[in-house]
């Protein structure tokens, strides 16, 4: 995905993975004694967090135990590990990169991992799964004639939103959620003052990688009133692999409730 050729041993059966989302992926195409090592926030599925062996964060890798595991294949992405990082990996090992910003990249990324791991046929059915259930997500988006103005929270202290050329941004837009800060890269520092005039109608709150609370709900309620604010599973918004066929039916949940509440 990042345009580079990798030669791995085929399939592989020495894999590290370091990005959570991609972890949960190699395990629902049946892959188990073949992934040998995991970041610390590699929390899916629970077996191998607790027993597989962990390298490190995703952006703080422990490189000695990546040489101790002897990987044939590592599994990174562009914006969860660092360039640095994967840089130097490289010296030594095959490294297969994602670079992932939409849905349809995700997608790809599924196909691309199965073939890589010798999993084509799973990858392809759970990639199909996934296009169905955001073909029936639009339906409903359209049904309902769902559309709102929103702004979605990653952290506090600053505060940070999730910017127009991102993952997040496509899954919101896929449920018929405008992001208010399209208009800008990445994750933009906000103020909760300056939000004021954008006429937000929802306001998301994600469980990672900041933990909001209902005194978070309370705060922002101060200065954005008249906002809706909700609690939201980061996994289901920024999880690109697997996790995905989960996804569509938790917003489809969400856009349904909303649809049969005025409560603000």
């Amino acid at each position: 995905m990042m345009g580079n050729q990798v030669t791995v041993n085929y399939p592989p059966k020495q894999i590290v993975s370091l990005v959570p989302s991609q972890t949960e992926l190699l395990y629902d195409l049946g892959l188990d004694e073949e992934v040998v090592g995991i970041t610390k926030f590699c929390v899916h599925p629970d077996q191998w967090f607790r027993n597989k062996t962990r390298i490190g964060g995703t952006k703080t890798v422990n490189l000695e135990k990546i040489q101790s595991l002897q990987p044939d294949l590592i599994i990174c992405n562009k914006e969860e590990n660092t360039k640095e990082q994967i840089e130097e990996l490289a010296k030594s090992y095959p490294v297969w990169v994602s670079d992932i910003k939409t849905v349809d990249e995700a997608l790809t990324m599924i196909r691309s991992v199965g073939e890589l791991v010798g999993k084509t046929e799973k990858a392809n059915t759970l990639a199909g799964e996934i296009k169905n259930g955001f073909a029936d997500l639009k339906h409903l988006v359209e049904t309902h004639g769902y559309s709102k103005r929103v702004a979605y929270f990653i952290w506090r202290k600053p505060w940070m939103c999730a910017g127009g050329d991102t993952f997040i941004n496509d899954m919101l837009s896929k449920a018929g959620l405008q992001n208010v800060l399209a208009d800008q890269t990445r994750y933009p520092e906000v103020e909760l003052v300056a939000l004021a005039n954008q006429h937000i109608d929802l306001i998301l709150l994600s469980s990672e990688p900041y933990p909001f609370k209902q005194v978070h709900i309370d705060e922002i309620k101060l200065t954005l009133p008249y906002a809706e604010i909700r609690l939201i599973d980061g996994e289901m918004m920024s999880w690109y692999g697997s996790r995905m066929r989960l996804a569509t039916t938790y917003l489809e949940n969400m856009i349904s409730g909303s649809a049969n509440t005025s409560t603000k």
